[in-house]
């Protein structure tokens, strides 16, 4: 009956356009492991500044080899990126598509998210494996991310700090400036701290990830900075709820790093806990429903969810933990806050930022 009804509701034209759809992901897939090695190389940066030129030139200027240059460009002419005379040999990149590829763009600049392509991609086996097995990837398995990470959230995050993020907490920048206390918690390489340390000398900043090569990272670049006011530890984030200091900070920051914790809650908890009185969380996390269906009218739905399965998903199963993901959306996420302890949430959006929800927390 069932296979009756297959042939007999087959569509023909559905089928065609999801094929074409398809064939153009390929395309699109293809495309973005190209653009990653544009931005790597630098070749989108240096393409805006020369006339048009031959790939020898391009390749020269880069000082990159000019046969590869050659067959990147390749991937860049048919996809639309770049621009070709056959005539001249000559190549260019419009500047509307600099606007959007190259650093120079600053927030704007797409290509470093093109990055997470490779990253992903580079633990298929791995996670293959999973799916057979159970189980998750571990943090180690992934060497580039959080270079990848550190890059998009000094677009993402760092170039909307002061002027549209800081200011979600009234009286904050006032605070900082006194000096107050401040954590962030899964804090990568540092990099938002080292910002908040260097603009505002009087208050202290601490940074904790699991990561301990992200936290080498962090040191060394504090230091070469000349940063006093700033620390960075190594430590499992798994049951804070018990080892948090109490009432140990002013200001506690996640920046999408909640979700991939192997025990969500008992951070949430332990944030909580370490909060001093009239102290305030500010939780950067993804904007998902909680529900897939209507997820699919997120604009980067797709990316988004193959990032957690890759990724946040799975490094939280490697340590045994919940596997929350990435997507768990607006309603789960309020639900954690409130069963930590929370009793104020609000949420904010901005508007340049279709990734993000900014949760402003107090006790």
């Amino acid at each position: 009956m069932t296979q009756t009804m297959q042939r007999t509701d087959y569509d023909h034209s559905r089928a065609q356009h999801f094929a074409g759809r398809f064939l153009n992901s390929l395309n699109e897939g293809a495309l973005c492991l190209m653009v990653s090695i544009g931005h790597r190389t630098g070749l989108f940066d240096i393409l805006q500044e020369l006339d048009p030129a031959t790939s020898a030139d391009i390749a020269a200027a880069a000082g990159l080899d000019e046969r590869y240059v050659r067959e990147w460009l390749g991937a860049m002419v048919t996809a639309g990126v770049i621009e070709f005379d056959p005539d001249t040999r000559r190549y260019w990149l419009p500047a509307e598509h600099a606007a959007s590829l190259t650093r120079a763009a600053a927030a704007d600049n797409m290509a470093v998210f093109a990055q997470y392509i490779g990253v992903l991609g580079s633990v298929e086996d791995d996670i293959v494996e999973c799916f057979k097995q159970g189980g998750g990837v571990s943090y180690e398995r992934y060497p580039r991310f959080h270079e990848v990470m550190a890059e998009d959230s000094g677009q993402s995050v760092l170039s909307s700090l002061e002027s549209h993020i800081l200011p979600l907490v009234p009286g904050l920048t006032s605070r900082l400036e006194q000096g107050i206390d401040v954590l962030d918690l899964g804090c990568g390489r540092g990099r938002i701290l080292q910002y908040l340390a260097a603009r505002y000398p009087h208050s202290h900043f601490t940074g904790i990830d699991l990561s301990t090569d992200a936290i080498a990272h962090a040191r060394r670049e504090s230091l070469r900075m000349g940063l006093r006011n700033i620390e960075f530890l190594a430590r499992d984030l798994s049951d804070y709820d018990q080892t948090a200091e109490s009432a140990a900070y002013d200001f506690i920051t996640t920046f999408d790093a909640v979700h991939d914790q192997a025990r969500p809650l008992n951070l949430l908890r332990g944030i909580r806990r370490a909060l001093k009185p009239g102290g305030t969380y500010l939780m950067q996390d993804i904007s998902g429903t909680s529900h897939v269906h209507k997820d699919c009218e997120h604009p980067i739905g797709t990316f988004l969810y193959t990032i957690s399965c890759m990724h946040c998903m799975t490094v939280s199963l490697a340590q045994g933990g919940e596997g929350l993901g990435a997507m768990w959306g607006e309603e789960k996420t309020r639900d954690y806050l409130t069963r930590a302890g929370f009793t104020s949430v609000v949420t904010h959006r901005l508007s340049h930022d279709i990734q993000n929800n900014w949760y402003v927390v107090g006790r």
